[in-house]
């Protein structure tokens, strides 16, 4: 494949550019809300799209029969997903946060096991287990950044059950956008989306303009950072990698996200995982490479039996 050192070279920036989303988030609710952070975020990245889809050469409408399809994406994987991360992130720590982000892949595919009928070996279903164990162990470790008043709740901090809840939706997101790939290109979905999460985000307008004339200069930064890189800009090469290369071996890629998150986050913050989240985080990350191997080794299966049939 000729393209693949350029599709390398892009997953390498997602990976990164995703990865250092985490450590931003904490920079911006620094001085700014959860709600106030979220909108501003989305809002650089509503404005972020348009140029991108002029250049992409793109559509730059949905059909109006799949508005309501686009509506739910929206809400599920950028209203629900950034306000849960988003809250949680102001009391776990970056690096906790995309490891049990991390496990989103073994979420998706127990959804897509019910919604999709994406049948899930028993292989598959042991590893999803391991990277739920691993969660545990990253919740353990990282409990000292909720402080001493946060509530707990099966074990779990209050925030890091905002986490999961953030992981679960983007799970859903992952799987319910599925069919909108046979009618539109990568980039249109992920900018339809965007927008029609970012519309239900306006509730937060009140009070915006105070806070971001009182927020610091880095919460700011952060804000724009997230929504033109992480938001717009590492979507469209993913989705340009999509295109390129099959979809598991992009997923392959996505496991550097934690490790440039971690990176990321000791550089901007000097956070430093404890040995428990750090193990916990290698558990979780080889539960979800288990599930893609076995569901990589039951497709190869299905397709030989396939071949042998006719």
């Amino acid at each position: 494949m000729r393209l693949a050192p350029v599709v390398a070279v892009a997953l390498v920036i997602v990976a990164g550019v995703w990865g250092s989303a985490f450590p931003m988030i904490k920079l911006g609710l620094v001085d700014l809300s959860a709600p106030h952070f979220t909108l501003l975020r989305h809002l650089v990245a509503s404005v972020t799209y348009l140029p991108l889809l002029l250049a992409f050469r793109a559509r730059l409408l949905p059909r109006r029969r799949d508005v309501p399809h686009f509506a739910l994406l929206g809400v599920l994987g950028f209203l629900v997903y950034h306000l849960a991360l988003n809250v949680g992130s102001t009391h776990v720590s970056a690096g906790a946060a995309s490891l049990i982000i991390a496990t989103a892949p073994a979420i998706t595919a127990i959804v897509a096991a019910f919604l999709a009928r994406d049948r899930l070996p028993l292989f598959g279903w042991l590893g999803s287990a391991l990277s739920f164990a691993g969660v545990v162990f990253i919740v353990a470790g990282d409990a000292g950044a909720a402080g001493p008043t946060a509530t707990l709740a099966g074990g779990f901090t209050v925030y890091a059950w905002y986490i999961v809840i953030a992981a679960v939706a983007t799970s859903f997101f992952t799987v319910l956008q599925r069919p909108l790939f046979s009618r539109y290109r990568p980039i249109e979905v992920a900018a339809f989306a965007t927008w029609a999460g970012t519309v239900p985000m306006l509730v937060f307008v009140p009070g915006i303009v105070g806070a971001v004339g009182a927020a610091g200069g880095t919460a700011l930064v952060a804000a724009v950072y997230t929504g033109v890189f992480p938001s717009a800009i590492a979507y469209t090469l993913f989705a340009f990698a999509l295109s390129r290369a099959p979809a598991t071996l992009v997923a392959a890629w996505l496991y550097l996200v934690p490790l440039f998150a971690l990176l990321a986050a000791w550089f901007l913050l000097g956070e430093v995982p404890s040995a428990l989240t750090a193990g916990g985080g290698a558990i979780a990350i080889a539960g979800v490479v288990a599930l893609n191997l076995a569901k990589q080794r039951a497709s190869r299966g299905a397709l030989a039996r396939s071949v042998g049939a006719a």
